[in-house]
């Protein structure tokens, strides 16, 4: 009987340890999941988790969660800084470079040497290309920051593909470069404004390296899940090592430094694209020009 007794007695306590295992494991599993909820909604606090209740697994957690909202939010503030400096930096010049603009006009309609023509076009040239760094600039710090936000919304492509190769044809019609647009209708989930921006840099690249007497195609390709905008050229194409570089802000090849730009226009469209959810590639082989591929969701995944 007594032999009974304790073993009924050790299997009950054998059971009461399981449970309290059970149960003290089920409650860390439920702080680590609250805690990674908390980082994943950036209101993650050392002060909102008592160190001292946690087990060794948790505090080690809350340590790594705490250095990491800090490092999140050290990169918010000078993303923050950066973006006001760079908005400083465009209100202060705006006036000056518009004056330079003018200045430059005017003094090329005074009677001057063929010396000094030359140097009032070089003014006007490098004032417009300031001026147009500055903007990029702006637009990219505010992208990036969410100042400006992309509203994708589904609609025709057609429409931003055209407004697009309207801008452009002038500028290719006076290069001598044929500005054709294939099949153009699609429907995808995208903003229009922003969109239209990203396919003008890959248009404005197109016409800038395509020679006298090229073609550069404008089409829609459709699939099942995704649209495509593609720009192709009969330029002089982009070499393997350089497609991995192109997309990076401020890069330019090696063979592009005679040509007008800031090297940021792909790093602006793509951000672009991938802010709606796409992706934009480039094939390309040297000699055989370039094809960039603007991938937009047919449908929101974001």
């Amino acid at each position: 009987m007594n032999g009974y007794l304790v073993m009924s007695a050790v299997m009950l306590l054998a059971l009461a340890v399981v449970i309290y295992d059970r149960w003290r494991t089920a409650r860390i599993v439920q702080r680590l999941d609250d805690m990674l909820t908390a980082a994943m909604n950036s209101t993650f606090s050392e002060e909102t988790f008592d160190e001292s209740r946690l087990s060794s697994l948790e505090s080690r957690l809350g340590r790594y969660l705490a250095a990491s909202a800090l490092s999140a939010r050290n990169v918010r503030e000078q993303k923050d800084q950066i973006s006001a400096l760079i908005s400083d930096i465009s209100h202060q010049t705006k006036t000056p470079v518009a004056n330079l603009q003018l200045y430059a006009q005017l003094l090329s309609e005074q009677p001057l040497t063929p010396q000094g023509k030359d140097c009032a076009a070089a003014i006007s040239a490098q004032a417009e290309k300031l001026q147009t760094l500055i903007e990029a600039l702006v637009k990219t710090s505010r992208l990036e920051t969410g100042i400006l936000a992309l509203h994708p919304r589904s609609g025709e492509i057609s429409p931003v593909v055209e407004r697009a190769a309207a801008q452009y044809a002038p500028k290719a019609a006076e290069k001598g470069i044929a500005l054709t647009l294939g099949q153009r209708s699609g429907a995808a989930v995208f903003d229009p404004k922003w969109t239209e921006e990203a396919l003008c840099n890959l248009l404005d690249n197109a016409v800038k390296y395509t020679p006298s007497g090229g073609t550069v195609t404008v089409e829609v390709k459709n699939y099942e899940l995704l649209s495509a905008i593609r720009v192709t050229d009969t330029g002089p194409g982009i070499s393997e090592e350089e497609q991995a570089k192109i997309f990076g802000r401020f890069y330019r090849a090696p063979g592009a430094w005679q040509a007008e730009g800031v090297g940021i226009g792909l790093y602006l469209s793509r951000q672009i694209v991938q802010g709606q959810g796409g992706y934009l590639k480039v094939f390309s082989r040297p000699g055989y020009g370039a094809k960039f591929s603007m991938y937009l969701p047919r449908e929101t995944n974001l």
